[in-house]
């Protein structure tokens, strides 16, 4: 079995491990959307640990060290200062109007895969215009997809577990 890290992907983690999932739900039942099988086959294959972590509002160490345990590996120190601070800070380009507003909750519900209804929505919206993304948890396997590809992207939480993520499409 490989060493669990922040950078390992949960769809390997679920493979290598049996009840993987079942811990991942125990130690946060927002994980619970792991039982949505379009989210293992699309998501969960990019998705590291560091990443999950936000999604679930953790600390990425805490998740890290609460797998490692889970599976009888050592704990690791959690460094100072290696929590990225996120800028608070929002853009002024996410006051226009978006022209594609998604509901990430309601994609996955309908057995869909979000990476690809947002990939869609992009290729319909032409350069510097918005796409807008509601959820109910930080999208970050979503936001560091679409940041590698060039976009620009902020997300901030308007509410208590309420998230609003923007995607300015860069070419």
């Amino acid at each position: 079995m490989n060493e669990i890290t922040l950078e390992s992907k949960i769809s390997d983690l679920l493979n290598d491990y049996e009840g993987m999932k079942d811990i991942l739900i125990e130690i946060n039942p927002k994980f619970e959307k792991l039982n949505n099988p379009i989210l293992i086959r699309t998501i969960a294959k990019v998705a590291g640990v560091k990443q999950v972590a936000i999604v679930g509002g953790m600390r990425p160490m805490e998740l890290l060290n609460r797998l490692r345990e889970a599976v009888g590996q050592p704990l690791l120190k959690e460094e100072e200062g290696q929590e990225e601070a996120l800028s608070t800070d929002a853009p002024q380009w996410i006051t226009q109007k978006p022209k594609a507003i998604l509901d990430a909750n309601e994609i996955l519900d309908s057995n869909k895969n979000p990476l690809a209804e947002l990939h869609m929505a992009l290729k319909k919206i032409e350069e510097r215009e918005l796409v807008l993304i509601h959820s109910d948890f930080r999208p970050e396997p979503l936001i560091e997809e679409f940041i590698k590809k060039g976009n620009a992207v902020y997300c901030q939480e308007v509410e208590d577990e309420k998230f609003e993520t923007y995607i300015e499409k860069c070419l």
